[in-house]
């Protein structure tokens, strides 16, 4: 039995935010019933995207609403709030946060109480004071800016085909990416396979018109699956005519040129940054401790250090790793360690609430598998090492196992099916990012050229 009303405060819907907070409904379902706890989920978006589905999405092989669960539908007995958490007085027990009718009340934002506070806000794209980066770059961390790179590598492929300048043809026809972790080799690896399979539609375009270009400033890349497995993977990629430079860094995309510290200079109206993240912002407007890398320091049951009834796990929280050999090492921050800490997490905050020892989080890397385009891939699992086929069926398999909801496993599943059956999608939807142009065209105005103002950068 729950000993008082507890009022508990979730800040964040991705894997953490989610999990723990369907965790925590089903545990608690009886004191929600009695309304002895109220559980309330600060999210800026009403959905968790499951973000090892965006390459594929951005590749048309599943539609984008299946990469999304709806938090409203899942988390049926929480009280979902849209809105940006902006601080979090955890002496005086409040967050702060800014809602979408925050602006048009005209006040700093709403402001919550709670008495058990879970923050799993996740984190955001790192980005270095490169010139040009802000204005021209793309992310890779939103099912908005997967769809987004996916209209815009089609419309650079219409702009080639149109064209007679070859200088506008080939900026049109050179992608960048910088980042040779997970994000950055999958999306591009599913990007230049789509690509390939398009242009065959394009009377004058062949897919070794292209450059592909992979930038990472290590000497490595997909450190997740191994040395060997990445070794493997830039042999691979580098069989499909991708550029592949290792030990490289990008120093301006200004003027749509992307300009290399090894000299080389490409002119591309295409550059995506997925060079790292960092703990999100909201982190520092907190009264809770931090570390060096501005992540919350918690203890192996998950609780912040030195701050009762305060919680985290995943991307935002500094979790010791208690099966590692070495002292003071920390679990890594990803999805493997994030859904299996969310479990554990909602499980300590309702043993917190009934006044039960609370469990110490020890969970062992189990491996990494990756996808480099349709029937690609690599992967370490268990000290096995899988490449090609098998290891791009087991990403699939692994992946359909995790992503939340029966609803959501069918729909994936079927669209799988059907893609197996039928021909690839290579349609653009990019007028989506300008809903408004052609009305204000038809009602004498001036269509604007500018997507609307996004927060989240998605345009």
């Amino acid at each position: 039995m729950v000993k008082e009303r507890a009022r508990i405060l979730v800040v964040g819907g991705g894997y953490v935010g989610m999990y723990t907070a369907l965790r925590l409904q089903r545990r608690l379902k009886r004191e929600l019933a009695r309304g002895d706890v109220e559980i309330t989920v600060v999210t800026p978006d009403p959905y968790m995207t499951y973000q090892p589905f965006l390459p594929e999405a951005a590749a048309g092989a599943i539609s984008p609403r299946h990469v999304v669960v709806p938090l409203r539908r899942v988390l049926d007995r929480c009280r979902v709030v849209i809105g940006e958490a902006t601080a979090v007085d955890h002496a005086a027990r409040t967050a702060t946060v800014r809602t979408p009718a925050t602006d048009e009340e005209g006040t700093d934002g709403q402001r919550i109480a709670y008495d058990e506070l879970v923050l799993a806000p996740g984190s955001v794209a790192r980005t270095l004071p490169i010139p040009g980066l802000a204005d021209h770059a793309i992310g890779f961390k939103t099912v908005e800016e997967a769809i987004g790179l996916r209209n815009h590598v089609l419309e650079q492929m219409d702009i080639a085909s149109s064209t007679r300048d070859p200088a506008v043809r080939d900026a049109a026809l050179t992608f960048v990416f910088v980042g040779g972790g997970y994000a950055g080799v999958e999306a591009l690896g599913e990007l230049e396979d789509m690509a390939r399979y398009a242009a065959r539609y394009y009377h004058n375009l062949r897919p070794e018109d292209m450059k592909w270009i992979l930038v990472e400033a290590s000497g490595r890349i997909l450190p997740e699956v191994g040395e060997e497995m990445g070794r493997y993977t830039v042999t691979e990629l580098r069989r499909r005519n991708i550029d592949v430079r290792l030990e490289t860094r990008l120093e301006s995309c200004a003027d749509r040129v992307a300009v290399l510290s090894d000299g080389s200079r490409f002119p591309t109206r295409t550059v995506v940054w997925t060079a790292g993240v960092k703990p999100h912002p909201v982190l520092a407007a907190t009264d809770l401790p931090l570390n060096e890398r501005g992540r919350l320091r918690c203890t192996a049951e998950l609780a912040v250090e030195g701050a009762a009834h305060a919680w985290a796990a995943g991307d935002a929280a500094a979790v010791p790793d208690v099966t590692a050999g070495e002292k003071g090492r920390e679990c890594a921050p990803n999805a493997q360690h994030a859904l299996r800490q969310a479990r554990v997490l909602g499980d300590n905050v309702v043993h917190g609430l009934r006044g039960e020892p609370l469990e110490t989080y020890a969970h062992k890397y189990a491996g990494s598998v990756a996808s480099l385009g349709l029937h690609k891939g690599v992967a370490q699992v268990y000290g096995r090492k899988l490449k090609g086929y098998p290891a791009w069926l087991m990403h699939r398999t692994y992946h359909l196992s995790r992503v939340p909801t029966f609803n959501r496993k069918a729909r994936v599943a079927a669209e799988w099916t059907l893609a197996g059956l039928f021909k690839r999608e290579i349609v653009s939807l990019g007028s989506l990012e300008h809903p408004r142009a052609e009305f204000e065209l038809a009602a004498g105005g001036k269509p604007s050229q500018d997507p609307p103002h996004d927060p989240k950068g998605s345009s």
